[in-house]
């Protein structure tokens, strides 16, 4: 009787044991597999979700948001974070008036940057190269920009 209870004990042990590493194992693997394909997701619009704030705290990005809201069909909730819906808003002004020729996608890409940069040369202090990068200059003179709305 005793080995009978010492066997299935055992037998319920090392069960135990194998089903663990084997899940630990599938786990390590499901990290470093690539992920398979779903027909799906490549017919799906791409919606970056990112928040580009630009150096701006969320007080002044409200202020961009209003401003936004106030003039370019920004939707969207004032909360200080300058998300897609933002940038979108921000592009039609772009577009409209300072060179802007990519798309209305919300992505602050290098066309994004160099409009807002003819923007904020012209009329918020910005002295550095139209170059499509947000260096310390292009986020100083936004945050003008921002404090004068």
């Amino acid at each position: 009787m005793r080995t009978n209870i010492f066997t299935r004990t055992l037998l319920a042990t090392a069960t135990t044991v194998a089903l663990a590493a084997g899940s630990l194992a599938a786990a390590g693997t499901s990290f470093a597999a690539p992920a398979t394909a779903h027909p799906a997701a490549a017919t799906e619009a791409v919606t970056p979700q990112a928040v580009n704030n630009l150096g701006l705290n969320a007080s002044e990005a409200k202020k961009v948001q209003r401003w936004l809201k106030t003039y370019w069909n920004y939707r969207n909730s004032i909360d200080g974070k300058l998300g897609t819906n933002s940038w979108k808003a921000f592009q039609r002004c772009l577009k409209k008036y300072w060179g802007y020729t990519g798309p209305i996608d919300g992505i602050v890409g290098k066309g994004t940057i160099k409009a807002l940069q003819r923007l904020l040369k012209d009329s918020y202090g910005y002295r550095g190269p139209i170059d499509g990068i947000a260096g310390s200059g292009t986020k100083a003179a936004f945050k003008r920009f921002a404090n004068a709305h």
